[in-house]
Order: structure tokens, then sequence, then C-alpha cells
């Protein structure tokens, strides 16, 4: 429901590289925090605070030589810095849904490369330790498989390789006792379907669809997802709009 709400807004940045798309949010996301931030907490105060701790932190080095009073002044400084985030946990109130909301979004739309039509990609079902058997897979039409469409349980998971026309589908797994299905979406947009379903029984653990996951930054050989690349563009946009807008 909230992602409905959220497409028509964010869908138009799909189709921009996917590292600009985390830019932009990045940059929108930490906007709003600094924002709601400098107008919901008493900046004069938590400037005075986070002088105190400054002092009080170099008060503390230079009492190196005296471990009782440098303990003293420790405990101060830990005083103050309850009090500073306190009255910093105060704009949470107001940016926690929105900020959850958008991050669902991003998770929704960023995580996976989609499936496009034609592209051959996996699909399996996984079984808990000791369950044997066949399973069929029943296919839509639009779909294609290669190979068997029944095939018996090997190592505790069957796997079969799939492709199909551009669509929706919903692909049905049937065993000896029950049958389980999984949507797939097959697309050009940047869009699909949840890759990964959780089947809460005592035979299936899992059924999947193998979307490539995205590595939207290289950073030094660390390849990194969405969550990740938010994380450290967030943190120098953070860094420049708190002296921007002279948040403490």
């Amino acid at each position: 429901m909230f992602e409905g709400l959220l497409n028509p807004i964010f869908d138009p940045l799909l189709n921009l590289p996917i590292l600009w798309v985390i830019v932009i949010m990045a940059f929108l996301i930490t906007l709003i925090i600094t924002v709601i931030y400098k107008y919901t907490t008493n900046q004069s105060l938590m400037k005075e605070l986070k002088g105190e701790m400054k002092e009080l932190q170099k008060e503390i080095r230079e009492l190196k030589h005296d471990p009782k009073k440098a303990m003293e002044v420790q405990k101060k400084a830990m005083q103050t810095n309850m009090k500073y985030m306190s009255h910093s946990m105060r704009s949470m109130l107001f940016t926690f849904i929105p900020i959850i909301l958008i991050f669902g979004w991003m998770n929704a739309h960023l995580a996976y490369h989609p499936i496009l039509p034609g592209q051959e990609f996996t699909t399996s079902i996984s079984f808990y330790e000791g369950i044997k058997g066949d399973v069929s897979l029943v296919i839509p039409n639009g779909i294609s498989i290669d190979g068997n469409l029944t095939k018996s349980i090997s190592d505790g998971e069957i796997m079969w390789g799939v492709k199909g026309d551009e669509g929706e589908y919903l692909l049905e797994y049937k065993t000896d006792t029950k049958s389980y299905t999984h949507e797939v979406l097959i697309t050009r947009e940047q869009k699909y379907a949840k890759p990964v379903k959780i089947v809460k029984d005592k035979t299936v653990k899992q059924i999947s669809i193998d979307n490539s996951k995205i590595r939207a930054m290289n950073l030094f050989g660390w390849k990194l997802g969405w969550l990740g690349t938010y994380i450290i563009i967030s943190i120098i946009f953070s860094m420049i709009l708190r002296k921007l807008f002279k948040v403490y």
C-alpha cells in the first residue's frame, strides 16, 4: 500500500543509472533529516553541550597522569553526552516512519537487477534435511523451461532453468502432498518481484528466483549494494549539509 503511494514520486528516477538514483535519494533523505533536526532541537543548547563535551575531552587528556580526577571528568562527560543524545533523539519522532517507508521503496527497487524478456534464469525450491520425493514445476503460458518439469530432490534442493516473455507470472511447485506458488516478474524496467519467499511449514524452507544483486559501487574492490552505497554517500552529504545549515 505505502509502496503504491511512493511509486508515482520516485519511479521516474529509475530511468537514471542506479548509482545516481542512490545519490539523489541519499541527498533527499539527508536533507530532510538535517532540516528537521535543526528545527526540532534547541540549537543554542546543542552548541553549548557540544562545546562542553569538547572541553571535557580536552581536560581528560590533560589529566592522564591523575586517573582519579580523570574518572570524575569522564563521568561528567558521559552525563553531558547523554543529555546531548536525549535532545538529538527528539527529531527521530518526526523522521523515523517516513525514512522507513523510503527505505522500503529503495529495497524494493534498487536491490536486484530485473529479469529481462528471453533471459534465462533459475528458480529453486529448498527443503529441510531428510525430505525426499519429486517436485513438478507448473508453468503458465509465456514461460518455457530448459529440462524436465518434474525432478527429484537432491541435497535438499531442486533447480530449474526458465525463461519467458515480458509479464507477471505465477509459478507453481507441486510436491507429493502440497503445492506452493511464487511470483516472477519479467520486464525491461527496473522492477522485480520479491526474489525469495520464505515458506513456513515443516517441508519447504524457501522458494527462490535468482535475480542478480545490484552492485552499485566498487570501493577498492569492495562491491557494495544499495544500502552500503547509500550509507557512504549519506555520511558525506551529512557532513556537508550540517556545516551549511550550521547544525550542532
